[in-house]
């Protein structure tokens, strides 16, 4: 259910992106690489995606897509500074206008009080025509296993570049996972 769910939202983004003349990027973490997964998915997504960027260690953070070490040290690698860095790094370092960069915990293990399995941190951007980046960052506490955290947490990053090419902001659409 969560994977058709996932697909349909794929395909729903890719009717958007190829009306508005979009071309997305994405920056992922936790997910490793699944949103541009089921982006490419979809038939002719080559006309709308640019890349993707696996960035599953830190340092490849740093070094692919600039996301500051201070801020990895200074906040943690699941939190929304480093989600959003990723994302401005994703359009930086890409021809696309959009972009969405996920980090979290996708367990069994590894999670805190503080930051419980489930949490994922996610940022979205979007290039202005006068070049400048406007971003949107949320973070969601989804449930279930390792593949459900993974799949509830990209089914989240495709309805929020949905959201975003529809005008709406991504931190303000519904959300099961809120």
């Amino acid at each position: 259910m969560l994977r058709r769910q996932a697909e349909h939202a794929a395909g729903i983004l890719g009717a958007k992106a190829l009306e508005s003349k979009s071309l997305i990027a994405t920056a992922e973490s936790l997910t490793g690489g699944l949103v541009s997964e089921l982006i490419t998915g979809v038939a002719g997504s080559s006309a709308w995606f640019d890349r993707g960027f696996v960035t599953y260690q830190s340092k490849a953070k740093v070094e692919m897509i600039d996301v500051p070490e201070k801020m990895i040290l200074e906040h943690g690698v699941v939190s929304e500074p480093v989600a959003e860095a990723m994302a401005r790094g994703a359009i930086s370092n890409s021809d696309a206008n959009l972009a969405v960069a996920l980090t979290g915990l996708a367990g069994p293990s590894g999670g805190t009080p503080e930051k419980p399995v489930g949490t994922v941190c996610i940022g979205w951007a979007r290039k202005t025509p006068e070049g400048g980046i406007v971003t949107s960052v949320r973070t969601i506490h989804a449930p279930g296993d390792r593949a459900a955290v993974r799949l509830e947490a990209a089914i989240t990053a495709l309805q929020g570049l949905i959201a975003l090419l529809s005008g709406t902001d991504p931190r303000r659409m519904p959300c099961e996972w809120d």
